[in-house]
C-alpha cells in the first residue's frame, strides 16, 4: 500500500499537520481474504450510490409492512491503545465536510427542536445529534449520521414515493421505534428517521428504550443461551491461542507502546485501528516505532479467520437461536397481526448494534452474510398477494441484497415457487417451532433451561 501524504486545508483556511492516506482505492472484490478490502467494506464509506433489492415484487403484490434492523453507524472507538494519542477526529456536525449529505444542515436544525418527541426512560436524557470537538468514547461521528441518511433517504425512494407505505398524515401508532440506550444508536435512528419522513412532526415520535442489547425485553432469563455464549468464547480464545502471527504481532506492538502485550491486548486494539483505518489516519507512532499496516492486516485477518470458523463450530449459532429468539417472536407477532388487518405499527425501526445483528443473521441460517458493517440494515418485508388476498409473503434484504432463499426455513422454496419470495407461515413455523428442534425441546422456555446433551 502506498502512502500519500495529503494536505487538507481545514474551513479556517490553515493547514493542519500532514495526515497520510492509508485506505487504497479498491475498484473489484479480490479472490482470496484480504483484510483490507474487509475493513474497507467494513468502514462503509459514503461514496457512490448504492444498488439495493428492497421493494421488488411482482406488480400485483402489495407491500403491508416493512421492519428494519440496523447497527448505529460510524463511531468513535471505545477502546484506547494504551500510551498512544487518541485519533483526532472532529465530532461536531459540519455540512461543508466530507463525508456530507444534502440534507446535513436541514437535520442538525430539525434535531435541536426534539423537546417534543416521547423518549422512554434515560433516552431523554441523550444528545440528539454528536456535537464533541474531539470524539467522545464511542461516540456516533459525522460520517455514521451522513450513512443513515443515506440509508433513509433510500428506504423513503423505495417504501414511501414509490410503495406508500406510510400515507402523508401517518399517526404515532403506525410507527414503532425501539433503540438501546446508547448515544449512537439514538442517534442513528434519528438520521434514518429525518430523511425517511423529512421534517416529521416530533410529537408523532415515540422512542422506546431497549436495556438488552440483544433485545430480549421481557424473556432474557435463558441459562443455556449464556452456556452457549461462555463456550464460544473459549473457542475463540483458543483460536488466538494457537495463533502464532498473531501473537507476534501483539508482542511487537505492546514493544512499540512500551506496556506488557497482555494488558495491550485486553485494549482490544482493533477497534481504535479500524478508526483510523476507516478516517485515513495514520497509526499511531511512539519513539519505539509505529504500528502499521502490517500489524493491522494480521489482526484483521485473524477476526476473519474466527469469523470462518465461527459457522464451522455451531457454538455460535446455538447462542444465536436462544438470543435471537424473544426479538423474533416480537417481529413474527407483529408481522401476523398486520396480515390479519391490523394498520399499526406498519414501519418498524430498532436502532441496535453489530452484537445485535450478528446473531439475527446467524440464527436465520444466513451464513455468507458479512459480519454487520457500521450502519448495516437487515429488512423484514411483508407482502400480500393481490390476486389471493390473504395470502401474505415476506422478503429478507441484509445491505440492500435479498438474502429471503439463504435463510435456513425458505432455501428450497424458490424452486418449488414463482414468486421471489417466502410464505410468511414458513418464517412463523420456523420462529414458533423449528428453532427448538435442535434443543430437542419444543418452546423458548424449554429450550433455555434444558441441559445440554
Amino acid at each position: 500500500v502506498h502512502l500519500i501524504p495529503v494536505n487538507p486545508v481545514r474551513e479556517d483556511g490553515l493547514s493542519p499537520k500532514s495526515r497520510k492516506r492509508i485506505m487504497p482505492d479498491l475498484l473489484t472484490e479480490p479472490p482470496a481474504i484480504d483484510p483490507v478490502y474487509e475493513a474497507h467494506v467494513y468502514c462503509n464509506i459514503p461514496g457512490i450510490a448504492e444498488r439495493s433489492m428492497e421493494g421488488h415484487a411482482p406488480h400485483y403484490f402489495k407491500l403491508v409492512s416493512v421492519q428494519v434492523l440496523i447497527r448505529h453507524g460510524d463511531r468513535y472507538p471505545l477502546y484506547a491503545i494504551p500510551k498512544t494519542k487518541r485519533p483526532d477526529i472532529d465530532c461536531m456536525l459540519v455540512p461543508s465536510r466530507k463525508p456530507s449529505h444534502p440534507q446535513l444542515e436541514a437535520f442538525i436544525k430539525h434535531m435541536s427542536k426534539g423537546s417534543a418527541a416521547q423518549m422512554d426512560g434515560s433516552l431523554s436524557s441523550l444528545p440528539h445529534f454528536p456535537s464533541h470537538s474531539l470524539c467522545e468514547m464511542g461516540e456516533l461521528t459525522q460520517t455514521g449520521v451522513v450513512q443513515h441518511l443515506r440509508n433513509g433517504q433510500l428506504l423513503r425512494e423505495i417504501y414511501i414515493n414509490k410503495h406508500r407505505l406510510l400515507p402523508g398524515d401517518w399517526t404515532a401508532k403506525q410507527l414503532y421505534l425501539e433503540t438501546t440506550g446508547k448515544s449512537r444508536t439514538l442517534q442513528s435512528a434519528l438520521a434514518l428517521l429525518y430523511t425517511f419522513l423529512p421534517d416529521f412532526d416530533w410529537k408523532k415520535i415515540n422512542m422506546r428504550h431497549q436495556w438488552s442489547t440483544i433485545f430480549c425485553s421481557g424473556s432474557c432469563d435463558c441459562p443455556m443461551r449464556n452456556h452457549y455464549l461462555e463456550e464460544e468464547q473459549r473457542r475463540q480464545y483458543s483460536l488466538r491461542v494457537k495463533n502464532s502471527d498473531l501473537e507476534k504481532i501483539y508482542v511487537d506492538m505492546a514493544k512499540i507502546v512500551g506496556i506488557p502485550t497482555r494488558q495491550l491486548r485486553a485494549s482490544n486494539p482493533i477497534d481504535s485501528l479500524l478508526c483510523y483505518f476507516c478516517h485515513n489516519v495514520s497509526f499511531p507512532c511512539t519513539k519505539a516505532g509505529c504500528i502499521g499496516m502490517e500489524h493491522f492486516k494480521v489482526i484483521k485477518r485473524h477476526q476473519l479467520e474466527d469469523e470462518r470458523e465461527r459457522q464451522e463450530k455451531k457454538l455460535y449459532f446455538l447462542y444465536a437461536l436462544l438470543a435471537t429468539h424473544p426479538l423474533l417472536n416480537q417481529t413474527v407477532n407483529r408481522l401476523q397481526r398486520i396480515a390479519e388487518g391490523k394498520k399499526e405499527e406498519v414501519f418498524v425501526l430498532y436502532s441496535a448494534h453489530d452484537v445485535t445483528l450478528s446473531p439475527v443473521l446467524s440464527a436465520l441460517g444466513i451464513t455468507e452474510a458479512r459480519f454487520p458493517r457500521f450502519a448495516a440494515r437487515l429488512v423484514f418485508e411483508l407482502w400480500q398477494d393481490g390476486k389471493r388476498p390473504k395470502e401474505h409473503f415476506i422478503r429478507i434484504l441484509y445491505n440492500g441484497a435479498d438474502v429471503t432463499f439463504q435463510t435456513s426455513f425458505c432455501k428450497d422454496h424458490y424452486k418449488r415457487s414463482s414468486k421471489p419470495m417466502c410464505p410468511l407461515e414458513k418464517f412463523v413455523n420456523f420462529v414458533k417451532r423449528d428453532m427448538f428442534l435442535i434443543f430437542n425441546s419444543t418452546s423458548y422456555y424449554d429450550a433455555c433451561h434444558r441441559k445440554a446433551l
